[in-house]
C-alpha cells in the first residue's frame, strides 16, 4: 500500500498532504477556496487544488499575518490618500511579501 502511494505521488496523481494550523478558522479557510475556485473553476479539481493552497499557505503565514496581509490587499486597491499610508509603508510591503511567497509556494505544490 505505501508503494502505490510513492508511485502515485512520484507520478503526480495525488499530493502529500498538508493540514491547516488550527489557529486558521474554518471560515477564513472556506473564504479562500469560494474565492480561489471562483478563478479556478468550480471543479472537484479545483476544489481540491484550492484546499491544498490554502492548506499551505497556512502552514508558513500564522493567520494573524494571513490577516494583515489581507488587510493591507484590500485597503492598496481603495484610491486617495487616505490609503496610501498601505501603499507606502515598509512594514505592509513585507507582511505582503511573505503572503506572496506563501501563495507562490502553494501554486507550486497544489496546481
Amino acid at each position: 500500500m505505501k508503494r502505490l502511494a510513492l508511485i502515485l505521488l512520484m507520478a503526480g496523481a495525488i499530493r502529500p498532504s498538508v493540514a491547516a494550523p488550527p489557529d486558521y478558522p474554518t471560515a477564513a479557510l472556506a473564504d479562500y477556496v469560494f474565492a480561489c475556485m471562483a478563478a479556478n473553476g468550480q471543479s472537484r479539481a479545483a476544489l481540491d487544488d484550492c484546499s491544498c493552497s490554502i492548506d499551505v499557505i497556512a502552514s508558513i503565514v500564522p493567520y494573524e499575518d494571513y490577516i494583515e496581509a489581507e488587510t493591507v490587499l484590500s485597503m492598496i486597491q481603495v484610491p486617495g490618500e487616505k490609503t496610501a499610508v498601505f501603499r507606502d509603508v515598509p512594514w505592509t510591503k513585507e507582511v505582503v511579501k511573505e503572503l506572496r511567497q506563501a501563495q507562490a509556494e502553494a501554486e507550486i505544490r497544489c496546481f
